[in-house]
């Protein structure tokens, strides 16, 4: 009986023993597959290499934004203006037109908002006056895209004949302009010295209509023998014929 019973101890101590042995090893393995994988988080780069390249920042639209996330160059706003046809500080070049070429002709400057607007004043560059002229019946006014008059100045002869500097022309009565093309309007009408009566321009002339046709072209004139603006004109008769001869286009902004 005490042969079977040392036996019987000794096969289950060995037993035991094996199956401790057996669960500490299980227990280090265990431990040691944790110890290879976790430090991963707290080696330098290894959060960096697991995280999402964030996506470049993005720059607003040049019509409203402020170009905070990125430089976008000089805005209208920058100038306290509402919009423009160009940055002003590009406006160099000076045009000019005699009598006989543009008086009595509507031209017409494209102008597109990117923003909802009160259109109050139209800013012209007049860059030199003539003060032996005889003015009568300038305007300027603003057309839809659909050729309707939405806006003209009184007649602003007397401010074309002081002053030879960027000044706001106001509109007989303001008008809420919804983003989109519009086009500015300019008669004049009298006798002037053809190189006195000057405009500040981009320098474009022919080449500012490349790839367009009418109703579209950016710089275009219409109708002769005009002493108002008429309420509705018909953009699809625009011409550059005029435009050609060197009649650079004008610049303007909207305030």
């Amino acid at each position: 009986m005490r042969s079977r019973t040392r036996s019987r101890t000794r096969t289950r101590t060995r037993t035991n023993t094996v199956t401790t042995g057996l669960s500490a090893a299980l227990v280090a393995l265990l431990v040691l597959a944790g110890c290879t994988a976790a430090p991963a988080r707290d080696q330098p780069g290894a959060a960096a290499s697991a995280a999402p390249t964030p996506a470049p920042a993005q720059s607003s639209e040049s019509g409203g934004g402020n170009g905070a996330a990125g430089f976008e160059g000089p805005l209208p706003q920058d100038q306290n203006l509402l919009a423009w046809t160009g940055d002003p500080n590009d406006a160099g070049h000076v045009t000019a037109q005699s009598a006989a070429g543009v008086g009595g002709r509507i031209t017409l400057v494209r102008i597109v908002l990117r923003e909802r607007i009160t259109w109050s004043n139209i800013w012209l560059g007049l860059a030199g006056i003539d003060p032996n002229a005889q003015l009568a019946n300038c305007r300027l006014g603003v057309y839809s895209e659909g050729g309707t008059l939405l806006g003209t100045t009184p007649d602003v002869s007397p401010q074309l004949m002081t002053d030879a500097i960027a000044k706001p022309l106001a509109l007989e009565k303001p008008f809420t302009a919804e983003p989109g093309t519009y086009f500015i309007a300019l008669l004049l009408n009298g006798t002037w010295a053809t190189n006195a009566l000057t405009l500040k321009s981009t320098g474009a002339g022919i080449s500012v209509n490349a790839g367009l046709t009418p109703p579209r072209l950016r710089y275009s004139t219409i109708l002769t023998g005009q002493t108002s603006l008429p309420p509705q004109v018909n953009l699809a008769e625009q011409s550059n014929s005029t435009i050609n001869t060197g009649w650079a286009s004008q610049w303007y902004a909207v305030s």
